[in-house]
């Protein structure tokens, strides 16, 4: 049976008719209750027992326009500040009881109009989280105090120099909304504010905004999954009733932006190496009736091979390899955008006559019926995706509640998407978009002004400078002193767990076919959907050093037509499926993934059959596919995550294993390569002997084993030898490493040693050890140290990365610039102290998660996906799990301190640094670890 009400009839028999009338459909709803209590707050209930987990959703509603010009960036703040402390649960009490509790990890978003703090947790700790719930509306804000804020002020900036500053296209939207809207319009800023303003915030300031917009009348709370409503009801009202009701709060008006004459802007990019057109036009707000037909006509026009702006600016003039339209919608205002990055050299003026003859060529013949089926046929396989989670059913529940007081408008939001005309379509895309002023801005490389479009005026952008020693200081281990704020049961006793949850493993059947073909599946019809992946093994390893890159390549013209379809036939084929097929290459595999509906299953493996067998190897889109690499090739190249990620790969396995190139290859090796490199490389290496199918949903075995079937003659076996690369050596002694990136506002690290496979015996166990290093988050040191401490980062992680070969030990984080030493120098002392200071309570913390959090393990299919994967990768039983619970179960404190000892040792570690050599390589010095070694020229200061 199903184990939630979807009803959904009449989508199918809409998008195949063959007229543009629009039958009515049936109705489609999520089951729920709501009700409201006398303070206000809206609490949803929705019952899905498939697995037993819950999740925890509050969504407040306030985003960053319920902020004023000068205090930009509180909304943001405030999702940072509400995990840190609480009354009841104490500094850090969150953080620790998800790990006791095995939750997925308290996490939160703010937008432009609400933020959102959600978790999935064991149905046995729902009281625990309604608890906690409640303690950040009615019990948190006296907890906040000058160093707490200033603190988290510092991780705030960390995530916008992570996030905006240093990295390619980073001030692209900052531009786009300081031009698009009013200064006094809530969108003229962007949602995580400046820095300047969010160094400016007072603690009054903060407090007075928390007591404004965080109280019950103005919040949301979604309960969604293995729940008793009755039961949960009287929890919410225990721990909630109380908490008064706030000041009413008027809805903001709809407000469009402002654009009374088209205007061109250009920004030099330091992180850029190739330039970007992005066109945008004012538009309107959620749910408006003109909003989903703007929908389509953006899918429309850039999305697939027969898409009027792929035709023009790919296929015809070959100034990118792909287009991008998308509607930017919130709440108050919306925004089409149209976004082209173009290739090395590109004149972004003629990237505009590329666009404006696309819209000419739409204009002309606008969309047929059956691409407009085809792009409705989307949304009845993207709604079910939504919901193969209790935490995304939560979340659209939520939504639909804070934006339209109506947690059911899903029934409407369906019908009215289903309903759009071809006439909405070319409506919209001449009320809102022909003859329109716009905005437009060029990004390019530094010392290319030349690219950017003629008439641009430079964009107004503030750029950090990084100075040692500029940043405010303040003691982390201050603790915070308050009125506690009375209430009338006592909530300083964390509640206690429900009944004992008994894990539960899915069902797994395994099957083979007589040409080698493994088959792995489980069972499940929480929705009608089908995931499944047909995974190659090979992948990278079985290029040759001189044909980089060549795996790549080949997975990617598989994507590109079959023997009898040509691109835009076989994209139309499945997209008129409401299906998604996509073949890519990695180090070790070349994976077909693909998602259906059940009742499509068989036309869609059809089709995975044929881009199998039947590839077209069309030598003009191998020629794109080339120079589309190339360009992804150049992006990196200033990319400081991506330089890391490859740089560090040939530190930890040296240069002559495989497994240190970038998958893409390099410039020259993918130049070399030819279409015949990749039928060779196809022809030998693409083989049932080697390969398995893991397949996931609403299907029996039975369907599946049918639909493979003709594979046993139409797929011949063939001996594939997978070359075996030495083991890389832990180094003898530590060694740094520094790549410079000039003006980078953050340093990027990456600071490990070669270390397992995932099928070494210690494996595991080092995985168990490193939870409270680095792996569990909020609840690991190097969390806790460099971000909460210290506020140096925005996150920091460690993890063991082994698959069947032996793979690294790594900690990676992006750090302030002006703390790059400093950084490191915490990072090595605590990996020094790890072993002698694990203790008896973090010992208790990693058990408890570690074991709990296995009631969430395989709840989503990409879940039990990547299950099955381990299953036929590493020959693990079906029950892998309950071993490695014993595991955990058995783990002692001298048994951490061993592996920490042979695996974490920072004097046999690689120490990378991409970041800003000027002001940072001299410091490094002072690491203690020699010499560090400049791994790139040191480019010319590029002025900002």
């Amino acid at each position: 049976m199903k184990k939630f009400l979807v009803v959904l009839l009449a989508i199918s028999s809409l998008i195949n008719c063959k007229s543009s009338s629009i039958e009515k459909p049936s109705d489609l709803s999520i089951n729920y209750k709501k009700i409201t209590l006398d303070n206000g707050l809206d609490v949803i209930f929705h019952v899905d027992k498939s697995d037993p987990v819950v999740a925890v959703e509050l969504m407040v509603h306030v985003g960053s326009a319920r902020e004023v010009e000068g205090r930009t960036g509180f909304a943001h703040l405030f999702e940072h500040l509400l995990f840190l402390e609480s009354e009841n649960l104490g500094k850090g009490g969150l953080d620790k009881m998800t790990a006791r509790i095995g939750g997925s990890g308290a996490n939160g978003s703010t937008s432009r109009d609400r933020t959102n703090y959600l978790q999935t947790v064991p149905k046995d700790a729902l009281e625990k989280m309604i608890w906690a719930e409640a303690d950040k509306l009615g019990w948190f804000i006296n907890t906040v105090t000058d160093p707490v804020l200033a603190k988290e002020k510092q991780v705030v900036k960390n995530e916008k120099r992570q996030s905006y500053d240093n990295r390619p296209y980073g001030h692209n939207q900052y531009v786009i909304g300081k031009n698009l809207y009013p200064t006094n319009h809530p969108y003229n800023w962007e949602v995580i504010g400046s820095l300047e303003d969010l160094q400016n915030a007072t603690l009054d300031d903060v407090k007075t905004f928390f007591k404004k917009w965080y109280v019950p009348n103005n919040a949301t709370l979604v309960l969604s999954g293995d729940i008793d409503i009755e039961q949960a009801t009287k929890w919410v009202h225990k721990y909630f009733d109380e908490i008064p009701k706030g000041n009413e709060i008027p809805a903001l008006d709809k407000r469009p932006g402002n654009v009374p004459e088209t205007k061109f802007l250009y920004y030099e990019d330091n992180f850029a190496r190739v330039p970007q057109l992005t066109m945008v036009w004012p538009t309107v707000e959620l749910y408006h009736p003109d909003s989903y037909a703007l929908e389509v006509l953006a899918e429309y026009l850039t999305n697939g091979k027969s898409a009027p702006m792929n035709q023009v600016l790919v296929d015809d003039l070959k100034f990118t390899s792909n287009t991008t339209m998308f509607n930017y919608i919130s709440e108050l205002a919306g925004q089409s955008q149209v976004i082209v990055r173009a290739f090395n050299g590109v004149k972004l003026d003629d990237v505009k006559k590329g666009i404006e003859k696309a819209f000419a060529k739409f204009e002309a013949e606008g969309i047929s019926d059956k691409d407009l089926n085809r792009i409705k046929a989307a949304q009845e396989t993207n709604f079910y995706s939504s919901l193969s989670s209790v935490l995304g059913k939560g979340t659209r529940l939520a939504s639909y509640n804070t934006y339209t007081g109506n947690p059911g408008f899903v029934t409407q939001d369906i019908k009215n998407t289903l309903a759009v005309t071809k006439e909405d379509v070319m409506n919209v895309y001449n009320k809102y978009i022909k003859n329109k002023n716009y905005i437009a801005t060029s990004f390019v490389p530094k010392n290319s002004t030349d690219l950017a479009l003629s008439n641009a005026v430079l964009a107004d952008v503030v750029e950090e400078k990084i100075v040692i020693g500029a940043e405010e200081n303040f003691d982390p281990k201050i603790e915070a002193k308050y009125e506690k704020t009375p209430s009338k049961i006592n909530r300083s006793v964390e509640p206690p767990y429900g009944d004992l949850l008994e894990l539960t493993v899915p069902e797994v059947y395994q099957d083979s076919l007589q040409n080698g073909l493994k088959i792995l599946g489980i069972e499940n019809d929480e929705v009608p959907l089908v995931r499944f992946n047909l995974t190659i093994d090979g992948g990278q390893l079985l290029e040759s050093m001189d044909k980089l890159g060549l795996a790549n390549l080949t997975a990617n013209l598989l994507n590109k037509g079959t023997k009898n379809k040509t691109v835009a036939q076989l994209e139309e084929e499945i997209q008129d499926l409401g299906a998604n097929i996509s073949v890519r290459s990695d180090t070790e595999n070349i994976t077909i993934s693909g998602t259906t509906l059940t009742k499509n299953y068989d036309k869609t493996i059809a089709l995975v059959k044929e881009m199998l067998l039947q590839p077209r190897f069309d030598e003009a889109e191998f020629e794109l596919l080339k120079k589309a690499t190339i360009a992804n090739l150049r992006q990196q190249e200033a990319n400081p995550n991506a330089v890391a990620a490859n740089i560090y790969n040939e530190l930890i396995y040296g240069k002559d294993n495989i497994r240190s190139k970038n998958t893409l290859g390099t410039t020259a090796s993918v130049q070399a390569i030819t279409i015949e490199d990749v039928k060779e490389f196809y022809n030998k290496n693409m083989s049932p002997s080697v390969a398995k199918m893991l397949v996931v949903g609403d299907i029996s075995k039975e369907k599946v084993l049918n639909s493979l079937a003709d594979l046993n003659d139409d797929w011949t076996s063939k001996e594939v030898l997978i070359p075996v690369y030495e083991t890389p050596k832990m180094p003898t002694k530590p060694m740094v490493y520094f790549y410079d990136i000039p003006n980078a506002k953050q340093s990027v690290l990456q600071f490990g040693a070669p270390a397992l496979a995932a099928t070494d015996a210690d494996f595991y166990p080092a995985t168990v050890m490193n939870y409270i290093l680095g792996g569990g988050g909020f609840a690991s040191r190097l969390t806790q140290e460099l971000r909460e401490g210290k506020g140096y980062t925005y996150g920091i992680r460690s993890n063991f990365s082994g698959t069947k070969a032996a793979g690294p030990f790594t900690i990676s984080s992006g750090v302030r610039s002006n703390v790059t030493l400093e950084s490191a120098q915490l990072i090595k002392k605590i990996l020094e102290e790890y072993p002698t200071t694990f203790s008896d309570a973090d010992l208790e913390t990693t058990k408890s998660f570690l074991i709990k959090s296995n009631a969430r393990a395989f709840e989503t299919a990409g879940a039990k996906l990547n299950m099955l994967s381990n299953i036929s990768d590493f020959g693990w039983k079906p029950d892998y799990v309950k071993d490695r619970e014993k595991v955990v179960k058995n783990m002692t404190k001298e048994r951490i301190a061993a592996l920490a000892n042979q695996y974490v040792n920072p004097n046999k570690m690689i120490w990378l640094i991409v970041g800003d050599a000027a002001t940072q390589l001299e410091r490094m010095k002072e690491l203690g670890f020699g010499e560090p070694i400049l791994l790139n020229k040191t480019s010319e200061k590029i002025k900002n």
